[in-house]
């Protein structure tokens, strides 16, 4: 059951108009004569620059003072949630509402995180969903984990890629103005809050130097947010057991759970794309969930979508492979009684 006190009602997905991706994804063949890499030079240039200023980070992390250690903590989690709470479970899946305020945060977090501006990232999540594993996914987990990882990133996409994303409706995205806004002004934002705030703050509060403030607070820990964010593409796609369906690529990886403070309970999520908590587990292992959690109990989040125990258990019971999870819960859920399989948790602030 939800790891929350508030009453919960039945919810029809169907009727959710502002839902761009489907539960079950629908495939494309594979290309005969598959697109020839072209590799991106420019990308390659700057990646291997960032990993050099990343190992400089990680060379200067024993010289740092405690409090840049903390600052850079406290940045990763901003940063995650920039892309977990954000662009993932609000943005591309449309599984909770959030109100202006939070959406701000979120969108001053998710260009902390420079991945694209949150339209960019959420039409290729949208794409990866519909298509998972096909030509049309940009991160096609079947060509391999460093492919998946970051290999996507350093070559020109497959053309499916481009044609099937021209075709995704991302008008609710496009009429959101906090994502709007952030598009026209991704790139000073992106600085601004990607490398010139995290190195100004250590060395203006507590007098730490400029070249370990950026070094770790800017240059190492965007890195390693990327990387992180990464497995979820190539690890959480390759490695681990499927107790919700056995006949899809993702998996559950707990240590992409930890690591993306909730995204690697991945056989679910793939499953049961609309849930919140991207997992049946609550918060455990899941800061994420726990941020909207918070969020709703002070009103900025409301209309949690979550499955239902009962269909989980008679989806587990169909197409799982007969394991329980990530050694979280001892034995499987049995199916009780018919219940509805998307449930809506009704916070007493709602409006």
């Amino acid at each position: 059951m939800p790891a929350h006190n508030e009453d919960i009602s039945t919810y029809d997905v169907q009727q959710e108009v502002s839902t761009p991706v489907k539960s079950e994804p629908e495939y494309v063949p594979a290309e005969s004569n598959p697109f020839p890499i072209k590799i991106r030079w420019r990308n390659v240039a700057l990646f291997a620059l960032l990993h050099t200023g990343g190992l400089v980070g990680v060379y200067m992390l024993p010289s740092a003072r405690l409090y840049t250690l903390i600052f850079a903590f406290t940045l990763y989690l901003l940063n995650m949630l920039g892309i977990t709470a954000g662009a993932h479970r609000l943005w591309t899946h449309r599984s909770y509402h959030a109100k202006l305020p939070l959406r701000i945060f979120l969108g001053l977090c998710n260009s902390m995180a420079n991945q694209n501006d949150i339209i960019e990232w959420c039409r290729d999540h949208r794409v990866h969903h519909k298509y998972s594993e096909t030509n049309a996914d940009p991160h096609n987990a079947k060509r391999g984990f460093f492919f998946a990882h970051m290999g996507w990133l350093l070559v020109r996409k497959h053309p499916d890629v481009k044609e099937k994303g021209k075709k995704l409706d991302i008008s609710d995205l496009l009429a959101d103005p906090v994502c709007a806004f952030q598009r026209k002004f991704f790139l000073p934002s992106m600085i601004l809050l990607c490398f010139i705030m995290p190195t100004f703050v250590p060395w203006y509060f507590w007098g730490e130097t400029v070249a370990r403030s950026f070094y770790i607070c800017a240059v190492f820990r965007y890195l390693f947010c990327l990387h992180v964010t990464w497995l979820v593409n190539s690890a959480a796609h390759l490695w681990g057991n499927k107790p919700y369906d056995k006949h899809i690529n993702p998996a559950e990886n707990l240590f992409v759970s930890i690591t993306a403070i909730g995204e690697g309970f991945h056989n679910y999520h793939h499953t049961f794309p609309h849930d919140y908590t991207t997992s049946e587990f609550g918060i455990t292992f899941n800061f994420t969930t726990m941020f909207i959690d918070a969020m709703a109990l002070i009103g900025l989040a409301e209309r949690r979508r979550k499955m239902s125990p009962d269909a989980i258990a008679r989806k587990m019971e169909r197409t799982g492979d007969g394991t329980v999870g990530v050694g979280i819960r001892s034995e499987k859920s049995k199916p009780t009684i018919s219940t509805p399989e998307v449930q809506l948790i009704n916070d007493d602030h709602a409006d």
